[in-house]
């Protein structure tokens, strides 16, 4: 995984679990499920970066 990749994946998911706190904070269900999914979808693309780089070896 290139570093460029794994910091864009980071970024995505702190940006995910941002928005899950403020909507927890705010009472917003639908912001909360929001951060949930973005980190969720950050996760999948990491692991699949993974993969990549396993196949690459």
């Amino acid at each position: 995984m290139s570093a460029t990749d794994k910091t864009k994946n980071k970024a995505d998911q702190l940006a995910g679990k941002a928005k899950e706190k403020f909507g927890q904070a705010t009472g917003d269900k639908q912001r909360e499920n929001q951060g949930k999914a973005d980190q969720a979808k950050s996760n999948l693309k990491d692991a699949g970066e993974k993969v990549k780089d396993a196949f690459k070896k």
